[in-house]
Formats: C-alpha cells, structure tokens, sequence
C-alpha cells in the first residue's frame, strides 16, 4: 500500500501494514484526518489497566493508526494515536489525578505543616505565682483573688472549682496591676485544667496590661501566638507572632507559623508571598534555610498544581539540599506539574540520571518512551540497565524488557552509523533537521564534543528550536566539564524550557564545586 513515512537520522520505524485495510477504517482516515499535516495528536483514555503492548493498526497515504496500552509514568494509558510519521512519539499528557500524586508522595516527610507547639509556662509567670502581690490593686480585685490564690497555694488540683473562680476574677479587675495578676493566675488555672482557651485568655490579659517586663514581650507574644494558632484564630496569632518578632524572637522562630497561618486559611498567594520573604531573608543575611521551609512550599505547591510556585522552591531545594533524595523530588515534581512535551522531559530525565537521582520506576519508563528505542537505542539500553542494575525498575517490566530488545538490536547498526551522520551534518547544504540530528546523536552516545559541534552549527539556521538546542549545548559543554560556559548557555534558555535549563545550571554549580 503506497504511503509517504519520514524518518530522522536514519531511523526508519517498522510498519505492520494491512494486506486489506477495513473500509469503515479506512473512510475514518480519509474524512478526518486528510486535514490535518502535522504531529499525530492523540486522544487518550486513563485508567485501564492493561500489561503494555502496541498495536499499529496500518498506514494509508501516509497516515498511521496505533493503539498503545501501558503503565506509563504518572498511571496507566491507553492512547490512539494518530498522524503521520514525523514524530516517534505523541506527547503524553500526564494524569494529575489524586492518585498520580499520592503514588509520587516524594520524600517530602517534612512537607507537613507545623505542629502544635509543646508550650511551657514562662520563666516570669512561673516567678510571679511565687512572689508576693505588690502593687496598684483595687480593694475589690483583692477580694476576689485572695480565695483565688489560697487553693492555689493550697494545691489545689479542682479544676472546676478554679474555673468557676475566673468570671468573678476578671470583673473585679480595674487596674492594669489587676488585669496582670488576674491573666497570670488564670493562665496557671488553664495549666492546670488543661485548658488552651483560658491560657489564652490569661497571657493575653497579661500583655494588655502592659506590666510584661520588657525581656519577656518576646516571649509571651510567642506564647500567645502560638495558642492563637492552635485555636485556628490566625488572625490573632499573626499579630502576636509578629509582635514576637519584632521583639526578637528567634527559638522557636515565629516566622514559619506566620506562614502557616495563611495556608491554614487556604490563602495560598500570601502565605507563599511571606515564605518567600522570610527564605529571602535568611538567604540575604547569609544563613541557612531550614530544609523544612523548602520542603514545606515545596510541598504545598505541589499539592495545589502551582507550577511556579513549585519550580521556585524546587529550585532552592536542590541549591541548597543537594542529596540524591531531594534531586529525585525535584525532578518527580517537574515531571507532574511542568506539562512538558517529551523531548523536554527527555532533557531533564538527563539531568536526575547524571545526579543518579531517579528513584522511582515511573520515571525510568518515562525516559525510555522520551528516549525512544529507535531514535536514540544506545541511551535506552543503559538507561533501562541502569534501572535494572539499581533495583528501582523491576525486571519483569513488559513495556522495559520490549524497548530494550527493540533498542539492543538497533544499537550497532546505529553506532557504526555515526561517521556518516558527522559527515552529512558537516556538508554545506545539510539541512537543519540532518544537523540536529547529529547533535542528539552524538550526546545520546556520550561524545559531547561532536555534540557541541552541531549544536552551535543548528543555532545559526532558520527555523531553530532555539530553547532545546541551547539546552543540550549546555549539557553536551557540562559534560565536558565546562560548567561556566555550560551555565552561560543555560542562562540564555526562555521559554518553557527555563525551569530545565535553571536545574541544570544548578547542577553545573555543585558540579563546579
């Protein structure tokens, strides 16, 4: 059957064409999809669960007809493709389903949002229960704690004869000297009868009073905000925990409660707008982030599909936590929430495989469908080795056991092929797509040099994907251990390409180092 199929770089894919194609089949064809002269779109259905297998139905004129089941990356599709041959692939559009991101759950242990704080009864309120009560206090106030005061000292343990005690307390209160002694006898009641809400009331009342002394502001402003916080009064608890601050307060720090205020409000925009600051801030002063920080709105991000948001802290993740642990998370959330085409998800698959960062079986299949058996057989092999090897792929993998068949077979032939690629790419009149190719080649088979020939040959043609070509002309230099010139190039990436191009740069600078 006659049919037109183009290839790249000598690559030619097998066809299984039909010696009758169906009439229904072929009227499809025809009535849909004579329109369309462009990469096969795809139309997928997600959640079935078939062992992977591909079905390529046929050609006519051209145009070509598979169905692909597997267990993909990110869950398991089912995909009718459709198209010419100009790609080896269609993109895959990843499931952000719940379960897609409870299957990544990362190791993100410390993403979690802050815990009730264990809170103590301060140093002074502690001395003051102790002291004798000097001071401006009104007859009536006196009246009404001296019983107070005698079951406390008696020790009384009646949590409910205390608490009875309190309305009476706190009317009587008419002077700020009143108001002191009534927070701090009622904060001691709410120790005793375990209540938060009356501990809140008492050191609130305390610092209303103004009889605080000032080397324990901080520290009751703390307290207060931390009560606030764990009744879910977030308003109330920023403004004392900024006012612990403000005053000093640095262990425990109130700044990540601020955050956690807001995100406990699902006001997401300001409580990363405050995480940012506070990370800035640490960064400006020259101290460390707590990983917890990173974790957390890296966490968060993630959760809530806020790809720039995620990306940002990503980013300082791995600058600042460099293990192979956070590099894996890294990598896993660009993955899920970068929405990338496959070539691009190729180059950051590059970059987590460099670090041996890929931890997770998902992401090994991912990078053998970007890498694709027949375009680059040579990476695939090592790759699915590497996963093998590692004992994060499973060997009995279907999809993984038949691409590196189909890529073992390839591999000499593709080898012995690249002499002639060079030098076909080198000719004058070879086209950009002869150029590019050579340079995908050449990095897929680790000869970085011959790659950054042909990379920095296709910059200056028309028609360039400048983005994926300054890309992989920073890994083919990085690779040659040029990390400043490597990082210069990832510099000049735009695009959707940029978060790639920053990780990389990343990765040039700890390489440097």
């Amino acid at each position: 059957m006659p049919g037109s199929i183009s290839h790249v770089g000598g690559r030619r894919p097998k066809i299984h064409r039909w010696r009758e194609p169906n009439r229904t089949l072929a009227r499809f064809f025809h009535t849909w999809l004579r329109p369309f002269d462009k990469a096969a779109p795809a139309l997928e259905i997600t959640g079935i669960q078939w062992p992977f297998s591909v079905f390529r139905l046929g050609e006519i004129d051209g145009y070509f007809l598979s169905i692909q089941t597997s267990f993909l990356p990110f869950g398991p599709v089912v995909r009718l493709s459709i198209g010419r041959y100009r790609m080896f692939l269609t993109n895959l559009t990843r499931s952000r389903s719940t379960a897609s991101k409870l299957a990544l759950a990362l190791a993100l242990v410390g993403g979690t949002a802050v815990a009730g704080a264990a809170i103590e009864t301060p140093a002074f309120a502690q001395k003051k229960k102790q002291q004798k009560t000097s001071g401006d206090y009104s007859k009536g106030f006196v009246a009404a704690y001296t019983p107070v005061k005698a079951m406390q000292d008696a020790g009384s343990t009646d949590a409910a004869a205390l608490k009875a005690a309190v309305p009476t307390l706190v009317a009587a209160v008419e002077t700020q000297d009143d108001r002191f002694v009534a927070g701090n006898t009622i904060y001691s009641i709410g120790r005793t009868a375990e209540d938060t809400s009356l501990q809140y009331q008492g050191v609130t009342m305390m610092l209303e009073s103004g009889k605080v002394p000032a080397e324990n502001t901080a520290q009751y402003n703390m307290l207060a905000g931390q009560l606030a916080y764990n009744a879910q009064n977030y308003n109330d608890a920023r403004r004392y925990l900024q006012a612990a601050a403000d005053a000093g307060q640095t262990n425990p720090d109130p700044t990540i409660m601020i955050v956690e205020s807001y995100f406990g409000e699902n006001n997401f925009a300001q409580g990363f707008s405050a995480l940012d600051s506070a990370i800035e801030a640490r960064k400006a002063a020259g101290q460390p982030v707590d990983e917890a920080w990173l974790k957390r709105g890296l966490a968060l991000a993630y959760e809530n599909e806020m790809t720039e948001e995620a990306m940002r802290y990503a980013s300082w993740y791995a600058q600042d936590y460099p293990s192979q642990e956070a590099w894996s998370d890294v990598v896993a959330v660009a993955l899920n929430l970068g929405d990338y085409q496959m070539q691009e998800s190729l180059d950051l698959l590059r970059l987590a495989r460099r670090l041996d960062a890929i931890k997770y079986p998902q992401m090994y299949l991912e990078y053998v469908e970007a890498a694709d058996p027949r375009r680059f057989p040579g990476e695939v092999v090592a790759v699915i080795d590497q996963g093998w090897n590692s004992g994060v792929l499973e060997r009995s993998n279907e999809f993984a056991v038949a691409s590196r068949s189909e890529a073992a077979g390839r591999v000499e032939a593709d080898r012995a092929d690249l002499p002639t690629v060079a030098r076909e790419a080198r000719a004058g009149n070879a086209s950009l797509n002869t150029v590019v190719a050579a340079g995908d080649a050449f990095l897929s088979y680790e000869q970085p040099s011959e790659a950054e020939e042909f990379y920095t040959k296709a910059l200056g043609m028309p028609g360039v994907n400048t983005a994926m070509i300054l890309t992989r002309l920073g890994i083919a230099q990085l690779d040659q251990g040029r990390a400043e010139e490597a990082k210069a190039t990832f510099a000049k990436v735009e695009g959707q390409r940029k978060p790639i191009a920053q990780l990389w740069s990343i990765y040039a600078d700890q390489r440097g180092v």
